[in-house]
């Protein structure tokens, strides 16, 4: 909950003096000694602070989880696992998890999704970091037009979308082996592609690190990369092009 909201619910007196109270001062930081949360982030940025999950003890990931829906109603996870689902769903049943691309949140039901955001593939090996880009988008109000395996190895299949794609606000390209869909996707459309190198590949890919050194030195114009398997900031930063757009 921002500040504002917090004021709103007050003058409708929907909460008291003391509970607007503790919830100001809980800003800008909430300290739980393990971590602190980030509670004046959306205020700053317009987006709410996400959990990271991976790596996080039962315990520390459940507080975190309860905290942050606490505070806003919603809360969003990346890079958790069947184990974390079934830990965090024990207190919220109504918490949802989509093991493709490993999120785990709850989200208000009354959100709007604005503009669009083109989401492509190069193969269907790379959709696990797609969907973490689309699903990130999707919830901070982004529309997401979903576009998959449309690689270089049969180049027509792209042509078949360019429409839908060069409608988009902005382009996000999902490509491991040697990454040439950013490059490609770079040419063809006005809009800012980010581009997102995958660990897809054989050993010569190293790990995705031939997808990222292609993006980045692409003769398109246009073209940002975010680090390797990381659709989870592709999706925050197409999300930010696609509400300046609108």
């Amino acid at each position: 909950m921002d500040t504002r909201e917090i004021l709103e619910q007050l003058q409708k007196e929907q909460i008291t003096l003391d509970q607007a109270d503790h919830l100001l001062r809980r800003q800008p930081y909430e300290e739980l000694g393990y971590a602190k949360l980030d509670m004046h982030r959306k205020v700053r940025s317009g987006c709410a602070e996400v959990i990271f999950c991976q790596g996080k003890a039962d315990d520390h990931l459940l507080s975190i989880f309860s905290h942050l829906y606490e505070a806003d109603g919603e809360v969003f996870g990346t890079r958790a696992n069947e184990h974390q689902y079934a830990l965090i769903r024990e207190k919220f049943p109504q918490v949802s998890y989509d093991d493709k691309s490993h999120i785990i949140k709850i989200e208000k039901e009354d959100k709007t999704h604005i503009g669009s955001i083109a989401v492509c593939t190069a193969g269907t090996a790379d959709i696990p970091v797609a969907e973490e880009a689309a699903q990130t988008a999707e919830y901070f109000g982004s529309h997401v037009e979903r576009i998959y395996d449309v690689g270089v190895s049969g180049i027509h299949r792209l042509f078949s979308q360019l429409d839908l794609i060069q409608s988009a606000n902005c382009v996000i390209a999902v490509a491991g082996m040697e990454g040439a869909l950013a490059s490609v996707l770079g040419g063809l459309v006005d809009k800012p592609v980010i581009a997102v190198p995958t660990s897809v590949g054989y050993g010569a890919c190293m790990e995705g690190l031939s997808a990222l050194l292609t993006m980045m030195t692409s003769c398109a114009n246009g073209i940002a990369v975010v680090n390797i398997d990381n659709g989870y900031g592709a999706g925050y930063i197409a999300n930010q092009i696609n509400h300046l757009a609108k």
